[in-house]
C-alpha cells in the first residue's frame, strides 16, 4: 500500500494542473448538491420533525352543534382508520375591537406579505374551549406563561416574537379575557384557547374534532379526505368545515420548495460534468503514462495496484475538493435558508442543514470520482509491461487522418484546417469534451431561461412604473401621530399634491370564510384601483362589487376556481363575492376585493394605506417630503423596484452559471492540455516547417471552438427542454401563477447568443493550453526526444 501511495502522490505533483482542475469541478458540483439537499430536506423535514413531537392533527373538522351531538363525534375516535383523535371542544368566532383598523397590515414588499408590526390581538379569532395542552392529538407548545385553566382567561396563538403576558381583551357583547399565555399548534387548530368553563359565554357555534389516520392514509389530499369520510360516515350531519395538515405543510414549506427543482437541476449537471472531466483526465493520464505504467508493472506493481495508484491520484484532489465544497455549501445554504422561511408563523420549525446532507454528500462525492475513474483506469489493469513499454503517447497511424486529408484539400487557411481535423485524432476524449461542453451551454441556457421570466416575475409583482410609493396611516396605538384628516379628506390632500397622478385607497383587514378556522388577510380597493398593474393569470381583474381575486395557492388550498364563490364573516356580519380571477403571487391566505363588498359587512372600515402612482420624472424622495410636511399622521414609502425572491433565484443561478461553465471549460482546458503534451513532436515539426507561434495558438483554439459550435447547437434545445420541466415544477411548489408572456423568454436574438455560448466556453477553456503551446521550442522539443 506504501508503494501505491508514493507512486500516487508523485502522479498527483506530475499532473498539477489535472489535479487543480479535478480539484475545482468536484468543489463546484458540491456545492450545488449541498445546498439542493439542505433546501429539499429543509421543505419537509422541519415540519414532519415537528409535527410528529406535536401529534399533530391530520385533520381539523368542525361540525354543527345543532346537528351532531358530542357522544356522536366522541364515538368517531373508534373508527376504522382513526390512530386517535382529539374532543369534542366547543369552537366559538369572536370579533375583538381593531384600534387602527387593522393598521398595522400593508404590503411594504408585496413578494412577502404585509409586514410584520407590533402585535395587537384585534380581529376575528377562532376560540376553542380545551382544559390542557396536551392530549393524544394536536399537543399545543406553550412558549410563554401558563394554560388557561379558569374563567377570565385565554391563551394566544403566537404569530411572531409576541410574549406579553397579562394583556387584558374586552368581547364585545363577552366578558373580559386576561392572557395568561402564548402558544404555538402546528395543527393551526385555534388561535385562542380558553378553559371549558368560559367558552359557553363567548356563544360557541360549532364543535371541533381533532383526528390523526393511520398508515399511509394521511399522505394525500384525497386518502385524507377518504379517511375522513369513513371516520364520518355514520354522522347525521357531514363536517362544516375540514383543514388538512397537508395545506398547512406546504404552506410552510412552499418557498424552499420553489428553490430545490432549479438548485438540483444545477446540481446533477455538475455531477455529470464531473464525471465527464475525471474520466476525461484519468484516461489521459493512462494514454499519456503508458510506458509509466510498463515500469511500474516490470517493478513488481500488480495489475490492481497500477489501478490503485490512477484511483488515488484522483481521489486526493476529489477528496480535498468534496470536503471544502461541503463546508462552502453549509455555509452558503444559511442565509438561504433564512430567507426562504422567514415570515412563516410558526414558532416550532428548527431550520438547518441536516447532519445527513452532509454525510451523503462527503460519502457519495468521492465514490462518484473514483467510480468516473475506473472505466479508464481499468485499462492500465489489462495491458502487459511489455506492450506499454512499446506503445508510444502519440495517436496510432491513421486515426483521423482521412479527415484531417478531406479538410487539407478545402481552401481553409493551413492552421484552420489542421485544428478542425485534430479533434477526430481521439475520439473518445473530443466526446467526452463534446459532453461537457453541451452539459455547459445547458446550465447556462438554463439560467438565462429562469433568469428572463423571474426578472419580468420580479417587475410584475413590484408593479414597476405603476405604483411609486405607499403612504402608511399613522397608528397610535404604537405612539404615531394620527392623520389630521379623515380617510376621504386624507385621499383628497394626496391628489392635491404636485406630481400625483393616481391615488388607490386600501383597508387591510383580517376577515374570516364561511367555513374555515384560518384568518384570511383582504385588501379592499378605492379608487384608482384599474391603474396599480396587477397582473391577472386567469380570468379578469376587479370591475364592480361582490368580486374578489385570489392567488392560485389561496385556490388550491381551500379546492376553489375562478367562478366559486366565497363568504366574509367579520364581527357578526357576512358578504358573499365571486372569484373573477387568479392572481400571480404565492401568498395562501390573501384575497383581493373592492370597497363595495367591504361595505357591505363592514361599512365603518377607513383605508390604512394609500398607493400612489407619480408622474413621469416626479422625484420619490421629495414627494415623500411633501406628504410628510402635509400630514405628520402619514407616513411615506418608496416602493421597492426589487423581488426578493426574484433576486435570489436569479443570483443563485447566475452564481451557479458561472461555476458549471467554468468547470466545462476546465473539461476543455485538459482536453487541450493533453492533446498539446501528445502532439509535442508534431507541433515541433510544424514549427520547423515555418509555422509561426499565432499560427499554432489559431490551430489550437480552432480544435475546440468547433466542438464549441457544435456544443452550442446541441446544448440549446437541452435547455430549452430543461427550463420547460423546472419551471413548472418551480412555479407549481411556489404556489405562483405565471401569464404565457413570462414564460415565452426564447427569442430569436437570445438564441443567436446562446449559440455563441459553446464557442466561447471552449475558446477560454483552449486559450491558456494554446499560448503554452505557442511557445514551445523546436530545441526543446528535440530535448525532450
Amino acid at each position: 500500500m506504501s508503494a501505491v501511495w508514493h507512486a500516487a502522490r508523485a502522479a498527483v505533483r506530475r499532473r498539477r494542473l489535472q489535479t487543480v482542475v479535478i480539484g475545482l469541478v468536484v468543489f463546484a458540483s458540491t456545492v450545488a448538491i449541498v445546498v439542493a439537499l439542505g433546501l429539499l430536506e429543509a421543505a419537509s423535514a422541519p415540519f414532519d420533525r415537528a409535527f410528529a413531537q406535536q401529534r399533530g392533527a391530520h385533520v381539523v373538522a368542525s361540525f354543527d352543534r345543532a346537528g351532531v351531538s358530542d357522544a356522536q363525534l366522541a364515538a368517531t375516535a373508534r373508527r376504522p382508520g382513526v390512530e386517535a383523535a382529539a374532543g369534542p371542544f366547543e369552537q366559538a368566532v369572536i370579533t375583538l375591537p381593531d384600534a387602527g383598523a387593522a393598521a398595522d397590515k400593508g404590503p411594504a414588499d408585496k413578494g412577502s406579505g404585509p409586514p410584520a408590526g407590533p402585535r395587537t390581538v384585534t380581529g376575528p379569532l377562532t376560540v376553542v374551549g380545551r382544559a390542557d395542552p396536551g392530549g393524544p392529538v394536536d399537543r399545543v407548545r406553550l412558549l410563554a406563561g401558563r394554560w388557561a385553566t379558569r374563567p377570565g382567561e385565554i391563551v394566544l396563538h403566537a404569530l411572531g416574537a409576541e410574549r406579553d403576558v397579562g394583556t387584558v381583551i374586552s368581547v364585545p357583547g363577552g366578558p373580559e379575557l386576561t392572557v395568561v399565555g402564548w402558544a404555538s399548534s402546528l395543527s393551526r387548530s385555534a388561535q385562542g384557547w380558553v378553559s371549558p368553563d368560559q367558552i359557553a359565554a363567548l356563544h360557541p357555534t360549532a364543535t371541533q374534532m381533532l383526528y390523526r389516520f393511520t398508515g399511509s392514509s394521511s399522505t394525500t389530499d384525497g386518502r385524507i379526505e377518504k379517511a375522513l369520510g369513513s371516520a364520518t360516515a355514520d354522522l347525521p350531519a357531514s363536517p362544516l368545515a375540514s383543514q388538512s395538515y397537508l395545506g398547512i405543510k406546504r404552506d410552510v414549506g412552499r418557498a424552499a420548495a420553489a428553490y430545490v427543482p432549479f438548485l438540483l437541476a444545477f446540481g446533477v449537471l455538475g455531477l455529470v460534468v464531473a464525471v465527464l472531466i475525471v474520466a476525461n483526465v484519468v484516461s489521459g493520464a493512462v494514454i499519456a503514462g503508458l510506458r509509466h505504467i510498463g515500469v511500474l508493472k516490470t517493478l513488481g506493481f500488480t495489475p490492481n495496484q497500477v489501478v490503485s495508484v490512477y484511483l488515488v491520484m484522483v481521489l486526493v484532489p476529489g477528496v480535498v475538493g468534496c470536503v471544502t465544497g461541503t463546508v462552502l455549501g453549509g455555509v452558503a445554504a444559511q442565509p438561504l435558508l433564512k430567507s426562504v422561511f422567514m415570515g412563516i408563523g410558526t414558532q416550532d420549525l428548527v431550520v438547518g442543514i441536516s447532519p445527513w446532507v452532509y454525510g451523503v454528500t462527503l460519502l457519495g462525492m468521492p465514490v462518484l470520482v473514483v467510480l468516473a475513474a475506473l472505466v479508464p483506469a481499468l485499462r492500465a489493469h489489462r495491458l502487459s509491461a511489455a506492450r506499454a513499454i512499446s506503445a508510444g503517447s502519440a495517436p496510432r497511424a491513421g486515426r483521423g487522418r482521412r479527415v484531417q486529408r478531406a479538410l487539407a484539400g478545402t481552401r481553409l487557411p493551413r492552421p484552420v484546417s489542421l485544428g478542425l481535423g485534430l479533434p477526430f485524432a481521439r475520439p473518445g476524449r473530443t466526446a467526452l469534451t463534446l459532453a461537457a461542453v453541451i452539459l455547459g451551454v445547458t446550465t447556462v441556457t438554463l439560467a438565462t431561461g429562469l433568469s428572463s421570466t423571474m426578472a419580468a416575475y420580479g417587475e410584475a409583482v413590484q408593479r414597476v412604473g405603476y405604483v411609486h410609493t405607499v403612504v402608511y396611516v399613522g397608528k397610535p396605538q404604537f405612539g404615531e401621530p394620527a392623520p389630521k384628516q379623515g380617510d376621504v379628506e386624507t385621499e383628497a390632500l394626496l391628489r392635491s399634491l404636485p406630481g400625483t397622478v393616481h391615488v388607490t385607497a386600501d383597508a387591510w383587514i383580517d376577515v374570516k370564510l364561511a367555513g374555515y378556522t384560518e384568518n384570511v388577510s383582504c385588501q379592499f380597493f378605492r379608487g384608482d384601483s384599474d391603474t396599480l398593474g396587477e397582473t391577472v393569470a386567469k380570468g379578469r381583474w376587479l370591475e364592480g362589487p361582490g368580486e374578489v381575486v385570489a392567488p392560485p395557492a389561496f385556490l388550491k388550498k381551500r379546492g376553489l376556481d375562478v367562478g366559486d364563490r366565497v363568504t366574509f364573516m367579520l364581527g357578526g356580519e357576512k358578504a358573499s363575492a365571486t372569484i373573477v380571477g387568479e392572481s400571480m403571487d404565492g401568498m395562501p391566505d390573501l384575497l383581493r376585493s373592492n370597497w363595495e363588498t367591504l361595505t357591505a359587512f363592514a361599512p365603518d372600515r377607513e383605508a390604512n394605506q394609500y398607493e400612489i402612482r407619480l408622474a413621469p420624472g416626479t422625484d420619490v424622495g421629495a414627494y415623500n417630503a411633501s406628504v410628510r410636511a402635509a400630514d405628520p399622521g402619514l407616513n411615506p414609502v418608496a416602493l421597492p423596484e426589487t423581488n426578493r425572491d426574484a433576486v435570489i433565484i436569479i443570483g443563485s443561478a447566475s452564481a451557479l452559471t458561472v461555476l458549471l461553465a467554468t468547470v466545462a471549460a476546465l473539461g476543455v482546458f485538459n482536453t487541450v492540455l493533453l492533446n498539446t503534451r501528445e502532439r509535442r513532436r508534431d507541433l515541433g515539426t510544424l514549427k520547423s516547417l515555418g509555422m509561426t507561434p499565432r499560427q499554432v495558438s489559431v490551430m489550437v483554439v480552432t480544435s475546440m471552438a468547433a466542438l464549441g459550435a457544435v456544443g452550442g447547437l446541441l446544448g440549446i434545445p437541452a435547455g430549452i427542454g430543461a427550463y420547460g420541466l423546472i419551471m413548472p415544477a418551480m412555479t407549481d411548489a411556489a404556489g405562483v401563477s405565471l401569464p404565457a408572456f413570462m414564460t415565452d423568454v426564447w427569442r430569436a436574438p437570445v438564441l443567436a447568443l446562446l449559440a455563441l455560448t459553446g464557442i466561447v466556453i471552449a475558446a477560454l477553456g483552449a486559450l491558456v493550453p494554446a499560448r503554452s503551446a505557442a511557445r514551445l521550442t523546436i530545441a526543446k522539443v528535440l530535448h525532450n526526444e
